[in-house]
């Protein structure tokens, strides 16, 4: 076939550089065609198999990529169509969820891609691809051609062997992408721990790639608590949309940062709980709440990021359907006035054209759901509900294990037959979405709440009141104190070293190098455009007075005060605590420490103070909270025990303060301290600023992690020790600054 060409170019025209497929760059699956590591908008390149079998690298079912691909669409775990395809969620719409609509058309696979066949599947999920002459074409990604340079990395965890890999893996681009160091001692497919005696994992044969042997990360001890995995999983996620956030802020574009997370951690079998299950999913509890459809997806416990019903085709041994998990977003006519009772409408019949109007079919979910009924398996339900911090995006509740006891079939408001199953919630589990209405009427009444001692401890020096509770004993309240907003400085802010501001017209804009503040915090702004801290830092640096931009600044957020529904409780073993009526999401201001500072001299004179804070190296899992760096090829950042140096700064809240003197300690912490300036250029006496950690659903108490403070305390006269009693499985032998006294 190779013949020599006489054609030679006119001057006009230009000779393309044609190159085989084996030199173009594979790329992972990612949503809505962008290549997650390169930033491309050009969907994905893809080459399209004849029907029928064909010998060879198209016909063998060990394709790696083709298994990774049909498991990212949300292939079914025990072989089937795909999860999403014709499943239609509560969440509707015609994206993927997490404050955007959710799918739309059941016909289309989790991410975009079209339904792989309707031929059954084997066990593992991988697709049969070409198994009928007669059955529809199937596009398969690029990635599944072999290729040495650069390598793929799997999605799936099928296909154990003995072949140990190292963290460093390298990306579509070339480049080398670390595992992260806090993430490398867990096991992701059932929250154990690693599964070799020398405590490195294994990778499964279905990935390509070649593991690096340069640049070893060092691993962590492998956890045990699916708890642990679960928080670590979810937390890694939520830090890297953040920070794809503010980079596409950064450079003007307006992607889908959760599903760029998402792809990247799915990509690098970043994920818990692999394989389908009926019943509770280990690691995740009742009341556990997300923003995003993508998290419910790593951590295993829905595994269509569109679907609103997840299924498997196997009830025991035996080739059957069943139902195991629904999220009910409120897209459809479900019934949610009662708490224990769900009425959960059936997938299918909604159509992008408003015109067009089809009657559901009993088929895939609808058909799971139905045999669910006969089956009597329990099956998790997600409620989703909107979020009241904005306005567009929503909060899934994970609500416990339900029932189907009854379904029917009846006529909707559009003229379209639905199916209608009643779902009845287990008895003997804890309360979740009913928390969740009780709180919602209690922001709209707060005359509702009960056992009130008063009904705004700040007597209107908060934006927001701030009730006193007790019902757990006769107590009338803790000891007395000067409430107060702003702290207490040994000297005038006006003698003290002016903060250098900005000099921004109207506000500071992501990108922009010229503005002073973004500067000071390493050339990005703090915060995302909903006011949530991307990373910890060493300080962050605030828009202040002494900057020309306006109230309305993104740089100006906990300077502006508490902006969530608190209350002050009385505690069963701890004293007072500190607890939220609100949902409040990971990275989320909460309250500033205020008090007085004192020098070294006053906390001599003072001896025992139990409301004294000072800036102690806090918890592992407070340093580690920034994303995971290494899985978009930046340097790490986080900060180690070792490394971390204390600040000057001695705040004293017992004889004046504010909310924050009632925040106990925990070793497994939703909060953490983070030194924030802006209306001084003292580094050494900052504001300390509290954020969410994690997601917290409301009526969880507030707590962080007062570090290891033992041996400093001691050197100040502070000798008498206590335990801890914050009731966490990682709790350690702490000081007396680890529980507040009742008064």
């Amino acid at each position: 076939m190779n013949r020599e060409s006489n054609f030679m170019p006119t001057p006009d025209q230009d000779v393309l550089e044609v190159k085989p497929l084996r030199t173009l760059a594979p790329m992972f699956p990612a949503p809505l065609g962008v290549d997650v590591l390169n930033r491309s908008t050009v969907p994905p390149l893809v080459f399209v198999a004849p029907a029928g079998q064909f010998p060879g690298v198209f016909g063998s079912l060990n394709i790696p990529a083709v298994r990774s691909f049909a498991a990212f669409g949300g292939q079914d775990a025990s072989g089937g169509k795909t999860a999403s395809g014709g499943v239609q969620d509560a969440s509707g719409g015609k994206t993927a969820a997490g404050g955007d609509q959710d799918a739309g058309r059941g016909e289309t696979a989790a991410f975009g891609g079209q339904e792989t066949g309707r031929a059954e599947s084997v066990a593992n999920g991988t697709p049969n691809v070409g198994a009928s002459a007669t059955g529809p074409i199937d596009a398969t990604p690029i990635s599944a051609c072999k290729s040495t340079q650069p390598s793929v990395i799997s999605l799936d965890d099928d296909d154990n062997d003995d072949e140990p890999y190292s963290g460093n893996q390298t990306s579509a681009s070339g480049r080398k992408i670390k595992r992260p160091s806090h993430l490398s001692g867990y096991n992701m497919s059932d929250g154990l721990g690693a599964d070799s005696s020398n405590g490195t994992k294994k990778r499964p044969k279905s990935s390509n790639r070649k593991a690096a042997t340069d640049n070893e990360i060092s691993l962590m001890p492998p956890s045990s608590d699916p708890r642990e995995v679960v928080e670590v999983l979810l937390m890694t996620f939520e830090a890297l949309r953040r920070r794809h956030l503010q980079l596409d802020e950064t450079q003007e574009t307006s992607k889908r940062a959760d599903l760029k997370a998402g792809a990247i951690m799915l990509a690098s079998n970043l994920r818990a709980n692999i394989g389908k299950r009926i019943g509770a999913v280990p690691g995740v509890e009742v009341g556990d709440i997300f923003y995003f459809r993508m998290e419910l997806c790593i951590i295993g416990l829905h595994a269509p990021s569109m679907g609103g019903i997840d299924y498997m085709n196997k009830f025991g041994d035996e080739d059957d359907s069943v139902a195991i998990c629904i999220v009910a977003a409120g897209v459809y006519e479900n019934d949610d006035d009662d708490t224990d009772t769900l009425v959960y409408s059936g997938s299918g019949g909604i159509s992008r054209n408003s015109e067009e109007k089809q009657d559901q079919k009993l088929e895939r979910g609808n058909l799971a759901l139905e045999r669910s009924l006969f089956r009597k398996n329990v099956i998790r339900v997600v409620r989703g509900y909107k979020d009241p911090a904005c306005l567009t995006g929503k909060v899934y509740i994970y609500d416990g294990l339900y029932k189907i006891h009854e379904s029917w079939k009846e006529r909707t408001k559009t003229g379209i037959n639905c199916f209608k199953y009643k779902l009845q919630r287990e008895p003997g589990q804890p309360d979740a979405v009913a928390i969740w209405k009780m709180c919602q009427r209690w922001v709209e009444n707060p005359a509702a709440r009960g056992k009130v001692l008063h009904p705004d401890l700040s007597s209107g020096a908060e934006n927001l009141p701030v009730c006193l509770i007790n019902d757990v004993n006769s107590e009338k309240g803790p000891g007395h104190f000067n409430y107060i907003t702003q702290v207490k400085y040994l000297k005038p802010l006006r003698s003290m070293k002016p903060f250098q501001g900005c000099r921004c017209t109207s506000v500071c804009l992501p990108g922009d190098t010229s503005c002073d503040c973004a500067q000071h915090n390493g050339g990005d702004l703090p915060y995302s455009s909903s006011g949530l801290l991307v990373c910890r830092k060493l300080m962050v640096y605030e828009c202040g007075e002494s900057c020309r931009c306006s109230i309305n600044c993104r740089n100006r957020v906990a300077q502006k005060g508490v902006r969530i529904h608190l209350e002050v409780f009385r505690t069963t073993n701890r004293g007072w605590g500190l607890r939220s009526w609100d949902p409040i999401r990971a990275g989320s201001f909460i309250c500033e420490y205020v008090g007085e500072v004192v020098d070294d001299t006053k906390v001599n004179l003072d001896g025992e103070n139990d409301y004294l804070f000072r800036t102690v190296c806090p918890g592992e899992k407070t340093l580690k909270w920034n994303y995971g760096p290494e899985l978009i090829g930046e340097h790490s950042i986080n900060i180690s025990a070792d490394t971390f140096e204390p600040l000057p700064i001695k705040i004293s809240a017992r004889k004046m303060g504010n909310v924050a003197r009632f925040m106990n300690h925990s070793c497994n912490p939703n909060t953490f301290w983070q030194p924030v300036q802006f209306d001084h250029g003292e580094d050494g006496y900052p504001h300390i600023m509290f954020f969410a950690l994690k997601h917290i659903p409301p009526m969880t108490e507030l707590t962080y992690d007062y570090g290891d403070i033992g041996s400093e305390s001691r050197g100040v006269g502070s000798t008498r020790a206590k335990n801890c009693l914050c009731g966490s499985s990682r709790t350690i032998y702490t000081s007396s600054l680890l529980i507040r006294s009742p008064g």
